[in-house]
């Protein structure tokens, strides 16, 4: 008989242990809303981790350019005109004798870490330029794009400030 009766304990003990091995809802809410709150205060820093990492990429990208603007200059004594734009770094532009490229790797030039084109404006009629990128929002809601960051042969390869750039663009 004893080994009956500690047969139904060993069971009633069981039943007990079963009822205790889940989780309540309450633990449950209070487990998911802990990690919201973790994910709501880490979330918002990667982003901006991205963010900074795809600006300093397209600041070395540009640097890139700016090179090879510099070597063009070198071989052919003059900057790649407004209507040339970069596209002269790959391939030679029509007439051009001197032209010693590419003075990139591949046959085009790269996109920005946006998927957008750079920016080459030709200055003070040729004999200065600036490369800059608009970043993720491309430009204004009137379709002007806005020159964020970029380099100038006018500056010695210095990073334009938004600010400088603000006073020389007319479309801000």
């Amino acid at each position: 008989m004893s080994h009956r009766r500690s047969h139904a304990h060993h069971i009633e003990q069981r039943a007990g242990w079963a009822r205790e091995a889940g989780f309540t809802l309450i633990e449950v809410i209070v487990v998911l809303s802990i990690i919201g709150l973790v994910m709501g205060m880490v979330g918002p820093r990667m982003l901006g981790y991205l963010t900074d990492s795809k600006v300093k990429t397209a600041r070395i990208q540009a640097e890139t350019l700016s090179s090879a603007v510099e070597l063009f200059f070198i071989d052919n004594g003059r900057f790649p005109h407004a209507t040339e734009g970069l596209q002269a770094l790959v391939k030679a532009p029509a007439g051009l004798r001197s032209w010693n490229g590419p003075y990139l790797k591949g046959t085009t030039v790269p996109l920005d870490p946006w998927g957008r084109d750079y920016v080459y404006t030709s200055l003070d009629r040729g004999r200065a330029y600036r490369i800059t990128f608009v970043g993720a929002d491309g430009g204004d809601p009137n379709g002007h794009e806005r020159p964020r960051l970029g380099l100038s042969s006018a500056s010695a390869g210095q990073t334009l400030s938004e600010r400088d750039i603000a006073s020389r663009d007319p479309t801000r």
